[in-house]
């Protein structure tokens, strides 16, 4: 009985992880456009299939711990060894672990765009602001400005 319940909560989860390694996919194209009303959109479709995802993890987490077994893969091959369904437990288990893998990866990749567009954002403001001392002033100089100009000034 357990072990079909634990398959339901699996394939449960099957479907909000493709959407969201698909909303994942969508940001980093929004991300190269800069486009931060969909971004917005984007972003709260995430929370609402990362909060599912999460509350179904622990559940499954707790009907393993529930039945004494470890609350990972060795887990759910353990029951998978004992239930008449084991293959399917395996194969929808691998199967989201899978998903959740690309989306921790796109995820990252999307992390590391952010970051990117931050740090091309300051070095802009900089330059706006005339931080940066290897910058031409209307002289054709490249010596600094002792002090920094106002963002209206640049």
């Amino acid at each position: 009985m357990q072990d079909t319940t634990l398959l339901q909560l699996i394939t449960d989860d099957i479907v909000p992880a493709q959407q969201l390694l698909g909303l994942l996919q969508a940001e980093t194209l929004v991300l190269h456009g800069r486009d931060m009303f969909e971004m917005e959109n984007i972003l709260a479709q995430k929370q609402a299939l990362v909060i599912v995802l999460d509350q179904h993890g622990r559940k499954r987490s707790q009907l393993l711990a529930s039945m004494g077994l470890p609350q990972n893969r060795n887990g759910l091959v353990a029951l998978a060894a004992q239930s008449s369904i084991g293959e399917q437990l395996i194969a929808a288990g691998d199967e989201l672990s899978d998903l959740l893998a690309q989306c921790q990866a796109a995820n990252e990749n999307n992390g590391n765009l952010i970051q990117l567009q931050q740090i091309s954002t300051a070095h802009q403001l900089r330059i706006l602001t005339g931080e940066t001392p290897t910058l031409y002033d209307s002289r054709g100089s490249t010596a600094g400005r002792s002090k920094p100009r106002p963002l209206s000034q640049a």
